[in-house]
């Protein structure tokens, strides 16, 4: 296996994300975590969180090539083999799960990505159980900080179809399926940890 690529980013999320983690997620259970990447996020949660169960996933065919293999090495008896998921084809290859944790996807995805998200994780929680959404969000239209709309016009000028969405768009939806919103935390970054609980 080739040295699997490294996320600068995710090294430094891991931490504050895992906090609010740690309040928000059931003792027990199985967490499906959407656009697993390079896999540190699952690594560093299932190591910290070791009496839940998780079930890492991703769209992209090539991450593949490398994510079972870290997940492998890693040793860590309570993360699942990972699986290819795209939120946008159903049905998708997990029946059921006790939380869906999603970190930076919505904002480098299409807009219809988002709303599969939404009513794929709301099919699959049941009443009480936690939706956790990470990144940059604007809100009320409006970017939070410089730095956030310089990215937004990055991730445009990569593809138009990506960028970053409106927190109250993403609640409304996601209460027309059935979710409503316990929780916006600031983090570091200019970026937001968005909890949902299903109804």
């Amino acid at each position: 296996m080739s040295t699997p690529p490294f996320s600068a980013p995710a090294d430094r999320n891991k931490v504050p994300i895992l906090d609010v983690l740690r309040r928000v997620l059931p003792e027990a259970g199985l967490v499906l975590e959407i656009a697993s990447g390079t896999g540190q996020h699952v690594l560093h949660f299932a190591e910290a969180l070791p009496g839940l169960r998780w079930q890492p996933t991703d769209a992209d065919p090539d991450i593949q090539n490398y994510l079972p293999g870290v997940v492998a090495s890693s040793g860590l008896a309570n993360i699942e083999a990972p699986l290819h998921l795209d939120v946008t084809k159903v049905p998708w290859p997990v029946a059921s799960a006790n939380a869906v944790v999603c970190v930076n996807m919505i904002h480098i995805s299409p807009w219809e990505a988002t709303l599969a998200l939404l009513d794929g994780a709301s099919a699959l929680l049941r009443s009480g159980e936690v939706l956790y959404l990470y990144g940059p969000y604007r809100r009320e239209d409006r970017h939070t900080a410089p730095s956030n709309e310089a990215f937004d016009e990055s991730l445009r000028s990569r593809n138009p179809a990506w960028g970053i969405r409106d927190m109250e768009r993403v609640a409304s939806i996601a209460g027309d399926v059935g979710f409503s919103l316990a929780e916006v935390v600031p983090m570091p970054a200019n970026n937001f940890s968005v909890v949902f609980n299903k109804v």
